[in-house]
């Protein structure tokens, strides 16, 4: 019998698996290294939103307990990615110094990931289900979260009629069969149509598990979602909207292609007009400039009436590292999804919209009002 005064023995933290499609690109190897400079207090916590008090931190996954691991088609080592985004400024040289073996840890994990045409599509999600749930297996995690930070995906035009895996179903709607065939939750915070599209609802469905989505608010949508609703609400008239993005690196060159471009501008042009309540004119451009790297500007032109109709203009340009902007929000998503897996939820998760261009499940688009929705949400369900 143990004695009043013998240790109990205390009961180890529960590990959440973050399991990123593209587990090599800049989006992944910036959110890994961050969590593990912010871990072991080399870091600061800048632009976690799972931090702020409203969003009660101390009951959300931390970021020690995280453990990394993914799929990628990129042969390149996390570490020596690490490497070129330090040349680059994205992060800090001695941070990755700092944590270099645990990225090498990180990169043991990565697995080779799906190539359209190489393998029939219910082979790929068997084998990359398998993946996952070895990695669950073998790291004794509670829970994986699988976040596709892959490349822009093209529009399906008729999403309706894949219901099934005999159709040409995109690449992110693979890797979300896969996930949830492993009993792990999935975001998309990639532009993709997977998770609209019939055969992924019925398996999130089928098998009980939370998702969120898409296209992560990282930049110039962020900044009209909280400037567009400052015009509503001041009873302003919008005339039109120009809006001219440059970026370069892997995200650059994919947007090159008019049909992944067309999946970019569908999203922000949508919230636009949706917190306006009616289409607003005016061009939107993404354009390649190589120069840039992992760096995009913005800029944009606002035409809009005021009193009596005297036209106006406001004129504005944003500069911002985009692996930087996107990194700790997807952190944040893994924080909140894999709680909501834990209280059970499942489906979409249209509360998580504030981090989202297009949020799969919800209609609201105005910053504040997301932000709202969002700590509501926490709230829910930390009780």
């Amino acid at each position: 019998m143990m004695s009043s005064n013998e240790d109990v023995p205390v009961r180890a933290p529960e590990r959440t698996g973050v399991w990123f499609v593209g587990a090599r690109g800049s989006v992944a190897t910036t959110a890994v290294v961050g969590a593990l400079g912010v871990a072991q207090g080399l870091a600061p916590a800048t632009g976690l939103v799972t931090e702020l008090e409203e969003l009660d931190p101390d009951g959300l996954p931390q970021l020690v307990d995280l453990v990394f691991g993914g799929h990628d088609v990129n042969p390149q080592g996390v570490a020596k990615k690490a490497e070129s985004l330090a040349e680059g400024g994205v992060v800090p040289a001695a941070l990755v110094s700092a944590v270099a073996a645990d990225l090498e840890k990180v990169d043991a994990e990565v697995r080779p990931g799906y190539a359209p045409g190489e393998e029939d599509v219910a082979t790929a999600v068997q084998r990359l289900a398998d993946d996952i749930s070895d990695f669950r297996r073998r790291h004794d995690l509670a829970r994986v979260v699988v976040v596709d930070v892959a490349s822009t995906q093209p529009p399906v035009d008729h999403p309706e009629e894949l219901t099934d895996l005999d159709g040409p179903l995109p690449v992110g709607a693979v890797y979300a069969l896969a996930a949830f065939r492993s009993g792990a939750s999935f975001v998309s915070f990639t532009p993709s149509p997977c998770l609209r599209l019939p055969v992924v609802v019925d398996a999130a469905a089928r098998h009980g598990l939370p998702y969120a989505g898409c296209d992560g608010k990282t930049g110039e949508t962020l900044l009209k979602s909280a400037l567009a609703p400052m015009f509503v609400m001041r009873a302003l008239d919008l005339r039109s909207w120009t809006s001219v993005n440059l970026l370069g690196g892997g995200d650059g060159r994919t947007l090159a292609d008019p049909e992944a471009a067309r999946s970019k501008t569908v999203a922000k042009r949508s919230g636009l007009d949706a917190m306006v309540g009616r289409p607003v004119p005016g061009p939107m451009h993404i354009d390649q400039l190589e120069d840039l790297g992992e760096w995009k500007t913005a800029w944009d032109h606002v035409r809009f009436d005021g009193f009596l109709g005297t036209r106006m203009t406001l004129q504005l340009t944003w500069q911002g590292c985009d692996s930087a902007l996107a990194a700790p929000l997807v952190l944040d998503l893994v924080r909140l999804v894999s709680a909501a897996h834990a209280a059970g939820r499942s489906g979409a998760l249209p509360e998580l919209g504030f981090f989202f261009k297009d949020p799969v499940g919800g209609t609201e688009h105005r910053l504040t009002e997301q932000f709202h929705e969002l700590v509501a949400w926490r709230r829910g369900l930390a009780s």
